[in-house]
């Protein structure tokens, strides 16, 4: 199998005397994405005792691909080993039967837990502080230090590194831009010339002026007047920049994950079937968020794609109330009225990991990635979510039906499109998996493919992209993050020509260095 961020294929034999954590996941998994940061923690605590290894068994098709798992460890900024276990050999032989999944091997050689779902440093870190002073005491822990060879130190400077979204404001003349990986936004026009960076670069959580402010791997961008709204994913906050005033300011979640009780904001500890509350909201400052994606403003209202729970959430633009808007919290693609009154009632809406938003100014339109699916969310209370196209007809397995099919609504399919663009009754999507731009009509859902042969790559003609995952639209043209290739790519919508926008005075920014290791160190 083929090995990344090692030097060479590792064996659990070469690293006996070391707690092994598998990790098995697939990098289109928010639930995977969220016990990243948790397994860095771990590996910076414990150095010397820990070998995390990552066991990537792809869901998607183009997730097998070796070369899109690199891009994906860069992109997640992965300090450990990861084997892509295509075939799923390593995952059946494990008894794995959901993402993501982690089994502790023991320094003699045994499996001595197994953990489905999320979780927190904090549960392994218990087990490795009770169990480490054993292993320590018979002898059976080597605790020599282990240098790995991580794609990170091998990696040129660029401008932008995986821009996620981008906003284009044709009036103002802007382009904003989610430079995520750099943990900041830039604006330019929409020519490309650099107008303002907002962010240290450094990952962080500060308020303050442009360049005091710090987010931590930004996503969606709405744009409110003189106000830009900021869904800062991985700090789990809503961000908001007084464009005039120059100023960054948090305005909902509390700088950490939101679990799964805190999806039902109001709901109470001693809730119970006579008790429930009519709807579920709750103060922007004091609600825990979870992985918000994609923003999109209408009326006196945010829309917020809630990527963790998979619901849609609204928060009023006075900053006084936050909740779920549609979706019961299950991970799924049913049509059906926008929100229950019981959490995870069935007959209900459901989604599974929304990614990006558009609306036409009657209908919300969603990028329903782990479904490939387009959504439709009516801003009427009273109305019902339906599928324009993707899987919600199916009987079962609808998060594992996807493909490259353009055509009609029932014959159509998409794979993990990420980014959806309203334009005079066509949503441009971004297939973001099949490394193309298509248009889904918005009344039918016929689906034709605009932009990209399919194969990654950055060339202008014929065009190709590499994970395009944000899009956006002014002056007959759209503006496309391309995510993996680092740029903003061009598509005009008369002629189907694209172009690469060069941000003109944007720097590249230091990539990570390799650090000297210990004279005992083993590299790996």
């Amino acid at each position: 199998m083929q090995w990344m961020n090692t030097k060479g294929p590792l064996d659990l034999k070469d690293l006996k005397g070391k707690f092994v954590l598998l990790d098995f996941w697939t990098y289109c998994c928010i639930n995977c994405m969220h016990i990243l940061p948790e397994l860095k923690k771990l590996e910076h605590e414990f150095p010397n005792q820990l070998v995390v290894i990552g066991v990537h068994s792809a869901k998607f098709e183009n997730e097998k691909d070796t070369d899109n798992i690199r891009e994906a460890i860069l992109r997640y900024e992965i300090e450990h080993p990861v084997v892509n276990d295509n075939e799923m050999k390593i995952w059946n032989s494990y008894a794995v039967s959901s993402w993501p999944t982690m089994y502790l091997i023991d320094p003699e050689g045994n499996a001595v837990y197994l953990r489905k779902g999320e979780f927190k440093a904090d549960d392994i870190r218990t087990i490795l502080n009770a169990a480490i002073p054993y292993y320590r005491g018979n002898g059976s822990l080597d605790e020599k230090p282990i240098q790995f060879d991580l794609l990170a130190y091998s990696q040129d400077p660029t401008p932008l590194r995986f821009p996620g979204k981008v906003l284009a404001d044709e009036k103002s003349n802007r382009l904003f831009i989610a430079d995520s990986n750099h943990n900041r936004i830039v604006i330019s026009s929409l020519g490309g010339e650099l107008l303002e960076v907002i962010g240290t670069g450094e990952i962080g959580s500060a308020d303050g002026d442009y360049q005091t402010a710090q987010f931590d791997h930004p996503q969606g961008m709405a744009l409110v007047q003189d106000t830009l709204y900021v869904a800062d994913t991985e700090n789990h906050l809503l961000r908001k920049i007084d464009l005039k005033e120059k100023k960054v300011t948090t305005i909902a979640g509390v700088g950490r994950q939101g679990d799964s009780d805190e999806t039902w904001p109001g709901l109470g500890t001693n809730a119970t079937l006579d008790n429930l509350p009519k709807r579920f909201f709750g103060s922007p400052k004091t609600t825990a968020i979870n992985s918000p994606w994609a923003l999109w403003p209408h009326g006196d209202d945010l829309y917020i794609a809630m990527a963790g729970p998979h619901q849609i959430w609204k928060m009023k633009l006075d900053e006084s109330e936050i909740g779920p808007y549609a979706g019961n919290g299950r991970e799924d693609i049913v049509d059906g009225p926008l929100l229950p009154s019981v959490p995870y009632q069935q007959g209900y809406s459901s989604f599974a990991q929304p990614s990006g938003l558009t609306s036409d100014g009657k209908t919300l339109f969603v990028a329903d990635s782990e479904g490939s699916s387009i959504r439709a969310v009516p801003f009427d209370p009273e109305g019902d979510v339906r599928t324009l196209i993707g899987t919600a007809k199916l009987q079962f397995g609808r998060l594992f039906s996807f493909g490259d099919i353009d055509g009609p609504a029932d014959k159509a399919k998409l794979q993990h499109a990420l980014g959806v663009c309203y334009v005079d009754g066509t949503v441009y999507t971004a297939d973001t998996y099949n490394n193309k731009i298509k248009a889904v009509d918005a009344v039918t859902g016929e689906v034709k493919t605009i932009a990209g042969t399919g194969k990654p790559g950055k060339a202008d003609s014929p065009a190709q992209f590499d994970e395009p995952a944000g899009l956006a639209h002014a002056g007959g043209k759209l503006y496309i993050a391309d995510t993996n290739n680092h740029l903003i790519r061009v598509l005009d919508l008369k002629t189907n020509e694209v172009s690469t926008l060069e941000i003109q005075g944007l720097e590249p920014m230091p990539v990570k260095q390799r650090p000297e290791a210990p004279a005992e160190a083993v590299q790996k």
